[in-house]
């Protein structure tokens, strides 16, 4: 009953409760956005979504206009704008993508929504049919340290999370994923 309906209203619930409490907060970044680099305050990125279906992907802006795509693992190589930094390091950036939940696109909990180019994990999260709901947020590889893993790694959390969608199970992550955000950055 909890993955038909009730996922669907929780992450209704938590969009809109999100949506009240850190509007100021996100109408600050979208304004030093603004004033930092001109141009687009929000970044859209065609992601692979539920069932392998392509949507409009939403984050603040954190790197200067006309930055091509890239995959989270590689995103070292670009510069970033000093508010960007900021909201990167916070996961501010994300903020954009409870309009996705909102839409439909998204959950609050999945696999995080892959590049159409990052073919070795769609064709895993196709067999372990982490392919076929919405992806998240956050999921069971964000709260493991998502950023260190291969791509095989990751797959089988998303495989692992399928085989486990329950209520309980997505408030720990979701209370994982708050306890994730207070850890002080990694010292390379």
């Amino acid at each position: 009953m909890y993955k038909l309906f009730g996922k669907r209203l929780l992450d209704i619930f938590i969009v809109f409760i999100a949506v009240v409490c850190l509007s100021p907060l996100m109408l600050i970044v979208a304004l030093l956005i603004k004033i930092v680099d001109p141009g687009p305050i929000i970044f859209k990125q065609s992601r692979v979504g539920k069932n392998g279906e392509s949507f409009s992907f939403f984050k603040f802006r954190s790197m200067p206009v006309n930055t091509g795509d890239l995959a989270s693992d590689e995103v070292g190589k670009v510069k970033l704008t000093w508010i960007g930094k900021v909201i990167r390091r916070t996961n501010i950036d994300e903020l954009p993508q409870l309009l996705n939940i909102l839409k439909g696109d998204m959950s609050i909990v999945g696999p995080r929504p892959p590049l159409r180019t990052q073919e070795e994990l769609l064709k895993i999260r196709k067999t372990n049919d982490s392919l076929f709901i919405r992806p998240g947020l956050t999921g069971l590889a964000q709260v493991n340290s998502f950023d260190g893993m291969t791509v095989s790694q990751k797959a089988d959390f998303d495989g692992e999370y399928v085989k486990n969608i329950t209520f309980f199970n997505d408030v720990k992550i979701i209370l994982n994923t708050v306890l994730y955000l207070f850890k002080p950055p990694p010292v390379y």
